[in-house]
């Protein structure tokens, strides 16, 4: 008997331990070199683990289990063939294994042709429970019929164009509850409880670093939108017939942070033991919210970016963060972060910073409120931002500076476009 180990993979630098978050073959079952056996999940991304050859599949981890780079996750039985693990032909029954042409034969189901079809990936499966959704509705779209992430947002948000029926006339009335029911509904006692995924471990690990590690300190400001929105308006259709993608807020945010970071390096720097770091370049980390938890993956070079650009990258990013995508090298680095908490409705926070990185700003909801210009109480579409900074290398001086040009710049969008 050949037996080949099957060990978990170096998945990068920074990577120790990784989550076996689902087998994708079941014990004992033949698997073909190279066929995805498991899926794994490490502190920034989900991926598959391959076959390294043909044969039987042992199990040695189990689903849940922390592996540490190197260690074992199973076995494959290289000398176990294909047509072994097959139920024997007729011509190969013994005379006493032969059914009875008397008897009447028990009826026979026929084995699914794989065992990932129809089967939800851990993402697929977490939107579907949410949603109320049965697996077994959804058509899978992924490697051997399995349910993907998209498969999953698409029978949600058909769940949500089909109408809800009418109750018809002839519904019967639904049955009175119990007292006891009655009693036990409101005043519930059950408790559950849920092993944190990776992501979320590490997101509350990093959290916690960054509030306790840095002298973390937050300043506010407000920004009145409507030069951005005027602009907006006047040019979108223009835009998006010349570079295909709207405008948003976010590529003249990060313009605007790029600017006010390469004149204010140390907005845009970091500490490394008794050294600061300085950058001549700006990364800028985008927070996105995916169903697994928050990630910020940098768009680089943004000093350097149209705006144009800087929207299809953080399209591309989004898309491929929704749906598991994203590579190691696309979550690594970042300069500064910017997270925009206005897309859920908040009107203010006080964002934590993403080490180690020294700042990061909140963008939030737009809001009309009275304020007074040029001695006239007027309404506006007005934005609260907030830094937070690290204020062992920030000091409060440069913080609020740093804030100041970022409204001056948002609020007068053509200083942006004339670099000035």
């Amino acid at each position: 008997m050949s037996i080949v180990e099957v060990r978990v993979p170096n998945v990068g630098e920074s990577v120790a331990e990784v989550t076996l978050s689902q087998w994708l073959k079941p014990n004992g079952a033949f698997v073909k070199q190279d066929e995805p056996i498991c899926e794994f999940e490490s502190d920034k991304a989900t991926l598959e683990l391959p076959a390294e050859a043909s044969g039987k599949l042992i199990h040695v981890a189990q689903e849940g289990d922390d592996l540490e780079i190197g260690a074992l996750v199973a076995k494959i039985d290289t000398s176990v063939q294909a047509e072994d693990t097959s139920s024997p032909g007729p011509e190969q029954l013994t005379t006493s294994e032969a059914p009875n042409p008397t008897t009447e034969s028990a009826p026979t189901t026929t084995a699914p042709s794989s065992y990932a079809s129809g089967h939800p990936s851990p993402a697929a499966a977490k939107i579907l429970r949410e949603a109320n959704i049965d697996p077994k509705e959804v058509q899978g779209s992924g490697k051997d019929g399995r349910i993907t992430k998209e498969d999953a947002l698409k029978a949600v948000a058909n769940q949500k164009q089909t109408p809800t029926p009418e109750p018809s006339s002839s519904t019967p009335e639904p049955t009175p509850s119990t007292a006891s029911d009655t009693v036990q509904q409101p005043f519930s006692r059950n408790e559950r409880r849920k092993k944190m995924s990776r992501m979320r471990r590490t997101i509350a690990a990093r959290l916690v670093s960054a509030k306790n590690q840095t002298a973390m300190l937050t300043t506010f400001n407000e920004i009145d939108m409507r030069g951005v929105i005027e602009l907006r308006k006047k040019y979108q259709e223009q835009f998006v017939k010349k570079y295909g993608i709207k405008l948003g807020f976010m590529s003249i945010f990060a313009k605007a942070c790029a600017k006010a970071l390469m004149e204010m390096p140390d907005v845009n720097a970091f500490i490394e033991g008794n050294e600061i770091v300085y950058h001549d370049y700006v990364d800028i980390s985008i927070a996105i919210a995916t169903p697994t938890g928050l990630v910020v993956p940098p768009v680089r070079n943004v000093e350097s970016l149209h705006f144009a650009d800087i929207e299809r990258k953080i399209k591309e990013l989004a898309d491929k963060a929704r749906a598991g995508k994203l590579t190691i090298e696309e979550m690594q680095g970042g300069t500064f972060t910017i997270t925009n908490g206005g897309v859920f409705g908040s009107l203010m926070s006080t964002p934590i910073l993403n080490e180690p990185q020294s700042a990061i700003l909140g963008m939030h909801a737009i809001k009309e409120r009275p304020v007074v210009v040029d001695g006239q109480i007027v309404v506006r579409p007005m934005m609260y931002v907030a830094l937070s900074y690290d204020h062992r290398i920030i000091d409060g001086a440069t913080s609020v500076t740093f804030l100041v040009r970022i409204k001056e710049l948002v609020e007068d969008p053509t200083k942006l476009l004339l670099d000035i």
